[in-house]
């Protein structure tokens, strides 16, 4: 499907220390799309006017999937139950789970230099995972928040982390950034604002994710308190597909790209790592995901062994009473993919989510870029959680940036 570039934001509510981001455009473009989805007068989907429709599908809707999870949501098929998986999940073979080898072993410095030499020939891009808005600070763009000043956002450290490693290695990572509806305008403003962190604006490209709207679970559209309907963006597994429709995962392989690094915004750890893209090429494997240890506490998917394949489950399609522990690492949502094997279609699950808005619950359907392990051969590397050398250090409310200020300063700089 066909993508376009038009941008919208979901909130225009900025706390003070904020405010110096451009919000004018940003309210005419809230301005517009809310009168738009308001003209949305029916309980169906099938019903929207073909120019609503029209509308939506700038961002990648799919009516016609959408009429078919309201149908599935009316029929009582689409369910919390329906995400579970149909057969057992088992501890992964040990041979599974890799390590890196210690550092300053002839092993480490094989695959540093490997992974180097890729970035010096310019094979590496690095794509962000920037669609989520950051409730917990206000409702603002999670991207744009100050995490070491008000110009070392995380995205900005972003960029400082892409510039390092080009100045040892001497390559040029073009850096990609999948933004939401919600969040692609105020994203691209940051940029300009900061005349692009001192980087070749030319090798910084913006794409969308596709667009979908919440449901009741009658199957009916979820309505606002003012009337509106509520858009969403059903999840981090749109990432292969708005990649591919962006025409930006053509043009990385034309230019040379042959890997990429997929990170969340907000995980200050998941900065580039010769030796991790070291251990990925020298695989030979589609895929290679990053697996923190799991401390007490620690919730979310995990490598399991389901239907003969070693692949990532999250936790929505637990079956109730399966112990999550029989695996002592988890999902850090930190991925190196082999260009080539991203550059086709997947079918990738759909799952029932229900999330409060305005008090009520709404019901949105999500897929998951983790699910891509049960089609591409894929390794598991367990990476560390502590130190200057984290692979996992996220940062979800304001009371995180405090409590994790030395280390973010160990590991940017202060």
């Amino acid at each position: 499907m066909a993508r376009g570039r038009r941008s919208v934001v979901a909130s225009d509510h900025f706390p003070g220390h904020l405010r110096t981001e451009p919000k004018r455009s940003l309210v005419r473009t809230l301005t517009q799309v809310h009168r738009l989805l308001r003209e949305l007068p029916f309980p169906a989907v099938n019903d929207l006017p073909p120019h609503q429709i029209a509308f939506l599908q700038q961002f990648g809707f799919d009516a016609n999937l959408q009429r078919r999870w309201h149908d599935a949501l009316a029929a009582g098929t689409l369910t919390k139950a329906s995400n579970v998986v149909t057969g057992p999940l088992q501890a992964p073979p040990a041979q599974d789970l890799d390590a890196l080898p210690a550092p300053g072993s002839p092993r480490h410095r094989e695959l540093d230099a490997l992974g180097r030499a890729a970035i010096a020939k310019g094979e590496l891009g690095v794509v962000v995972l920037n669609g989520g808005m950051a409730t917990r600070f206000g409702g603002v763009v999670k991207g744009v928040v100050p995490v070491l000043g008000e110009r070392r956002s995380f995205l900005g450290l972003v960029l400082e982390d892409l510039q390092r490693v080009e100045r040892v290695t001497g390559g040029r990572i073009p850096l990609f950034l999948m933004n939401s509806f919600a969040t692609d305008a105020s994203t691209k403003e940051h940029f300009d604002r900061h005349a692009h962190f001192g980087h070749d604006a030319a090798r910084i490209a913006h794409f969308t994710q596709f667009v979908a709207l919440r449901m009741t679970k009658q199957g009916e559209l979820f309505r606002l308190g003012n009337g509106d309907v509520s858009a969403y963006g059903p999840g981090h597994g749109d990432f292969p597909g708005a990649f591919r429709a962006a025409g930006l995962l053509q043009r990385f392989r034309a230019a040379g790209g042959r890997y990429v690094l997929v990170r969340n915004v907000d995980n200050l750890g998941a900065r580039i790592e010769p030796v991790i893209l070291g251990h990925h090429i020298a695989s030979r494997r589609d895929a290679t995901v990053e697996l923190a240890p799991k401390w007490k506490g620690d919730a979310g998917g995990a490598p399991y062994l389901y239907q003969g394949r070693t692949q990532l489950i999250e936790g929505l399609r637990f079956p109730p009473g399966f112990d999550a522990d029989i695996v002592d690492v988890f999902n850090t949502n930190t991925l190196w993919f082999t260009a080539a094997a991203i550059d086709r279609e997947f079918e990738l699950g759909r799952y029932y989510v229900e999330k409060s808005v305005e008090g009520r619950t709404a019901v949105q359907v999500e897929h998951l870029i983790g699910e891509l392990t049960a089609h591409l051969p894929s390794s598991f590397l367990r990476v560390p959680r502590e130190g200057v050398a984290t692979r996992f250090l996220p940062v979800k409310t304001p009371e995180d940036l405090v409590a994790i200020r030395k280390e973010i300063e160990a590991i940017y700089g202060a």
